[in-house]
């Protein structure tokens, strides 16, 4: 069965692990990309260039990389999938291995972009060209598209030199709060790109998960509209000769912005989130990490969840884990920050692929 649905996960245990967990039925539905964060420094800008670019410890980072390919190589070992090195593809010498085994021992594709150094637009293409699997095409979309995105896309697609047949058109809108302004955007782009090239594959994607939510007051669960989702049904209306043609992408259940925030980070807040995807819309509760009672606490915010009219019982192993915590006892089951991110993956990219197969009954 051919993949009808693209998450664009970072490469955190959390997605790799709910990735591997999926149901195999599901996994064969979906084509992620991956794209591996930052190792050290401050969290980086979208679409930003080489400034941060200061890593003490090229064996370090080696080792570090190391990990991360090996555990996305399992996670992917049977998947057609891509894979984004933009925070990492520049310190070539400590990154070359890994990103020639990616290219070379995976089904993976590797991704490059407009907005990226020449020079290594070509070393990826030329990774590229020796796996034989082609290459992707990630294109920023911030704002509407101007004239100007054309010409630098047909400039990039040209200087890469593979056939069409071997390229894929992966439009970002990154994070969206309206969906009229998503949908505008989207459009344009498909308007303007997606008919340059006669592409392999053209995925629209998007991410609307909320990046900060109120702190934990113990109240109902916040309700974030999808507009990932909503967008991605306003183009499929308007332009309906691309149904057949388009895969709808997001960022799962997590914000559009956690693949440039770096694995070694500080400490969090003292409190996570857990989350629950419905139809239209996200369910977000703030759930204490560190707190007395701690365990009770967590297991009150599952069953806001749980208890809530849109919640599926047993539709995916993220729904059973939320109502195994939620009337569970102790603090055995309740998980912590990382766990509730996991889960809320598994219950996304379960419920996204239902979605998308009419099968979300």
């Amino acid at each position: 069965m051919d993949p009808v649905y693209v998450p664009f996960l970072p490469t955190r245990r959390d997605a790799w692990q709910a990735y591997e967990q999926l149901d195999p039925r599901v996994r064969r539905r979906i084509a992620p990309l991956w794209t591996f964060v930052p190792r050290t420094g401050p969290e980086r800008s979208r679409g930003a260039g080489s400034g941060f670019d200061t890593e003490e410890s090229p064996t370090l980072f080696g080792r570090w990389l190391t990990r991360c390919i090996d555990a996305v190589l399992e996670a992917s070992s049977t998947s057609v999938g891509w894979v984004d090195a933009t925070h990492v593809e520049r310190f070539i010498e400590a990154s070359a291995n890994g990103l020639w085994r990616l290219a070379t021992g995976s089904p993976l594709r590797l991704v490059t972009g407009p907005e990226r150094d020449h020079g290594l637009q070509r070393y990826t293409a030329d990774l590229a060209l020796l796996s034989g699997r082609g290459l992707g095409v990630r294109i920023l979309l911030d704002t509407l598209p101007e004239e100007s995105c054309s010409t630098e896309l047909l400039e990039l697609v040209d200087r890469v030199r593979l056939p069409p047949s071997q390229l894929d058109l992966l439009l970002d809108l990154g994070p969206v709060t309206d969906t009229a302004d998503a949908g505008k955007i989207a459009l344009s782009a498909l308007d303007l790109l997606a008919g340059l090239r006669p592409w392999r594959t053209v995925v629209l994607a998007a991410g609307a998960f909320p990046r900060r939510v109120p702190s934990f007051a113990g109240g109902p669960p916040l309700v974030v509209p999808r507009h990932d989702w909503l967008a991605h049904r306003l183009v499929r209306n308007s332009r309906p000769e691309f149904r057949g043609h388009l895969l709808y992408g997001d960022y799962s259940a997590e914000h559009a912005l956690s693949a440039n925030i770096p694995s070694i980070r500080r400490p969090g807040p003292p409190w996570g989130l857990m989350r629950y995807t419905a139809p239209d819309a996200f369910l977000v509760a703030p759930a204490p990490t560190r707190a007395p009672r701690r365990s009770e606490r967590v297991r009150a915010v599952a069953r806001r969840i749980a208890e809530a009219e849109i919640f599926r019982r047993g539709g995916s192993e993220g729904e059973r884990w939320l109502e195994a915590c939620a009337y569970g006892t102790g603090s055995a089951g309740t998980g912590n920050a990382e766990t509730w991110i996991r889960v809320g993956h598994i219950q996304h990219m379960s419920f996204a692929v239902a979605q998308l197969t009419g099968d979300e009954e």
